[in-house]
């Protein structure tokens, strides 16, 4: 099995982020298992909390990035960008120089919207800071749900087939793609 840590941009205990992972975790292909790593109750990142001071928040995120195979990033868009707590988490797990826990990782984005757009300003916000951290974010397809609440039902189900359909696809050329990144042999791209 590969681990997939997932990383959700919202902080509701019932947000369309989590929704979606739960009905992902249904539709998900062998060889991957989601796991949603919990990136709410870390501070802010701050240099000065290094070293023997640092929080524990930051050790135990840390390791369990360090732990997985790879990167499911699930996110709503702010102001055209990814939420803050999201971005904390990308900053905390990038330091202290040198250590970075994203290092040659293979990852995905899917960005979610109640709106038109599916996100597309935070999905390539992300990204960019996905390849400085030197994370190897699947190219395509891309991932862009929109008008999310028609896309779920309740209880983190898909409500629509079509939705459902592509994520399983998009899922399936993950699985590919965390295959031939971590150089394990991977069916047909």
């Amino acid at each position: 099995m590969k681990k997939v840590a997932v990383l959700l941009g919202s902080l509701r205990a019932q947000s369309f982020s989590r929704s979606l992972v739960q009905a992902l975790a249904t539709i998900v292909p062998e060889p991957l298992s989601l796991d949603i790593v919990d990136i709410g109750d870390m501070p802010f990142y701050n240099p000065d909390l290094e070293g023997d001071a640092a929080p524990a928040a930051w050790l135990a995120f840390r390791r369990r990035i360090l732990a997985a195979d790879a990167l499911l990033f699930v996110t709503p868009e702010y102001n055209r960008s990814v939420p803050a707590v999201l971005k904390n988490a990308i900053d905390v797990g990038s330091r202290p120089y040198g250590k970075s826990v994203w290092q040659g990782k293979p990852g995905a984005v899917i960005t979610i919207s109640p709106g038109r757009l599916g996100g597309f300003g935070a999905n390539h916000h992300l990204r960019q800071s996905l390849m400085c951290l030197n994370v190897l974010t699947m190219a395509t397809p891309e991932a862009y749900i929109a008008d999310i609440a028609a896309c779920l039902g309740e209880g983190g189900v898909f409500a629509d087939a079509e939705t459902q359909a592509f994520l399983q696809s998009y899922l399936q050329r993950f699985a590919a793609w965390v295959q031939l990144s971590t150089g394990a042999p991977a069916a047909a791209l």
